[in-house]
């Protein structure tokens, strides 16, 4: 008997060493989600534009996944399909989002509309949708989370309206 303890010991130790070494050799790779390869159409970075000067910035296919999954998990009760399930004559489409006032067709301006929500006529704050603090989620999962909502806007068949085409 205490060969056997002996060796269940060092087979124990042995796993305990070599364990961390394969955990920490292997590659970080951020999933990304299907629906943007085949309904966003991204497999290599995009530019999406920025602000009202048209400037643009790069997304991956990672950071649109990441925010279809913020957006999933803190926007999907009231945004299902990207329509407005609480107004639904606000919907998430493109055009919608260019009818806001002020606009809301690019990433700062949606990130600005999270972080402060107002009536789609810009004249007063809103309470139906959630209010984005930055102690809630930082400037960078915000961004995301505005990458999605645009690029889904552009490209994602039936997104904001109530038919879907595919």
């Amino acid at each position: 008997m205490p060969h056997k303890k002996f060796w269940l010991h060092l087979l124990v130790c042995l796993l305990s060493l070599c364990l961390p070494i394969v955990t920490i050799s292997l590659p970080a790779y951020a999933a990304v989600d299907p629906y943007v390869t085949r309904f966003l159409k991204v497999t290599e970075p995009i530019p999406l534009t920025v602000d009202t000067t048209e400037n643009t910035r790069l997304f991956s296919a990672e950071d649109l996944s990441a925010g279809k999954a913020l957006f999933g998990k803190n926007c999907l009760n009231c945004h299902v399909g990207g329509n407005t399930l609480p107004d639904p004559t606000v919907p998430l489409s493109l055009a919608a989002l260019q009818g806001a006032t002020p606009k809301r067709d690019n990433i700062n301006a949606l990130v600005t509309y999270l972080r402060q929500p107002m009536t789609y006529d810009g004249t007063e704050e809103t309470f139906v949708c959630r209010q984005v603090s930055e102690s809630w989620l930082p400037t960078p999962m915000v961004e995301n989370i505005a990458g999605f909502i645009l690029r889904a806007a552009q490209n994602a068949p039936g997104w904001g309206t109530e038919t879907f085409q595919d």
